[in-house]
């Protein structure tokens, strides 16, 4: 099978993250800071590296200000429901994904009202209309750093200087580009960076994480047991635990420190040219096809390797049923779980077809799936025919 879906969830995995889990479970197997003896302090001690892995790579000088989540969803939930109060404003953009846009739209309800800037067709933002955008009571900032439809990176270098000109908060959603780009919270001028684990950072699925810089106090969305402070009735304030209630995923934490550790030797650099190598030769056979359609800009500084398109005659759900049973190819073919990004597109009635690469994608995989889209666009219906 050749994998396009690693926007999604990154595969497959280096053997050392596997690996590093395996061992965790057969070897050590306790839960971290829950008790004295050795295998507890041994799952302290992984967690406590993987946090400190973290921290190195999106240069956080405080290791502890990495707490650990379920995955970027429940990272933003707590970012931007602990973050935002009634009679708060915040600014985002027309091209945010779902685990941005609904908590926004649910705190619509309890007095936080939401300003999103309209980007172009193609997902770029114009940074002078979100500084346009601050109000009195504007308290945020909130924005993906990479489109997951489009791979339009924003430019939030810029958007850093302007919420820090006006001394407000910059939460950036890494979902896309956490292990591929390089992120530095302190130039970029981040007050919360949101991440899975389980993408680009080469870890498994139930992984996650946030960054919490020190002038910001966000609210809890649950408190419970910490292995500390146990004797008091309320949630303690110190960093990770505030935030950490109930047992880690500490075998999934194995995991991604293990795909962190990966990343560092093999290198960020390295990993980002061979994607957009990929992306590239993608980009350059597609534009020879008659009948597709590309989405996103043209300039490849500008990309994550995300490529997502139609076919004049089918619908998305069409053409990635055929990738798929036809010629064992994923992919990702629908509204990419960013429906405002599809109306900002003019997409969101036929929706597109999602290819993402990885540093794991071969060039004769590029070559085979531009060889079955031609085939496809070739042979493209009279009719669209219902997707079943």
């Amino acid at each position: 099978m050749i994998y396009f879906d690693s926007a999604a969830t990154s595969w497959p995995k280096p053997p050392e993250v596997w690996q590093a889990m395996e061992q965790f479970i057969r070897e050590v197997g306790a839960s971290p800071g829950r008790a004295g003896h050795k295998q507890t302090v041994e799952a302290n001690r992984i967690v406590d590296e993987t946090r400190q892995l973290l921290a190195d790579l999106f240069n956080v000088g405080d290791h502890q200000r990495i707490i650990f989540t379920l995955n970027a969803t429940d990272s933003l939930n707590l970012a931007i429901k602990g973050l935002l109060r009634s009679g708060d404003h915040v600014i985002t953009s027309s091209m945010e994904h779902n685990s941005v846009t609904r908590p926004l739209y649910t705190l619509e309800f309890y007095g936080v009202q939401v300003t999103k800037v309209q980007c172009d067709n193609q997902g770029n933002i114009d940074v002078n209309e979100i500084e346009k955008a601050i109000r009195a009571n504007t308290r945020a900032i909130v924005m993906t750093h990479a489109s997951n439809v489009t791979g339009t990176v924003m430019p939030v270098e810029e958007v850093g200087r302007i919420a820090a000109r006006h001394r407000i908060h910059f939460v950036v959603d890494a979902a896309q580009t956490a292990g591929l780009l390089d992120i530095d919270v302190k130039k970029l001028n981040i007050s919360i960076l949101t991440f899975p684990g389980h993408k680009s950072l080469l870890g498994p699925q139930g992984t996650g994480g946030l960054y919490i810089r020190e002038d910001v106090q966000l609210r809890t969305l649950r408190e419970g047991g910490t292995g500390s402070g146990s004797e008091t009735p309320a949630q303690p304030d110190m960093l990770p635990e505030k935030y950490e209630s109930g047992t880690l995923n500490a075998v999934g934490i194995a995991g991604l420190g293990a795909g962190v550790k990966f990343l560092r030797k093999v290198g960020l650099a390295k990993i980002r040219e061979h994607e957009l190598r990929l992306t590239r030769r993608f980009l350059e056979g597609a534009a020879q096809i008659k009948g597709l359609h590309i989405y996103g800009p043209e300039d490849m500084e500008k990309r994550v390797p995300v490529v997502s398109f139609r076919i004049d005659g089918y619908k998305a759900g069409q053409v990635g049923n055929l990738l798929d049973k036809e010629y064992n190819i994923a992919c990702r073919a629908g509204l990419h779980c960013a429906p405002d990004a599809h109306r900002t597109l003019g997409t969101f009635e036929e929706k597109l077809v999602r290819f993402s690469f990885s540093y794991f994608n071969k060039p004769e995989e590029v070559d085979f799936a531009l060889h079955a889209l031609g085939k496809i666009a070739a042979e493209r219906p009279l009719e669209v025919l219902p997707v079943r």
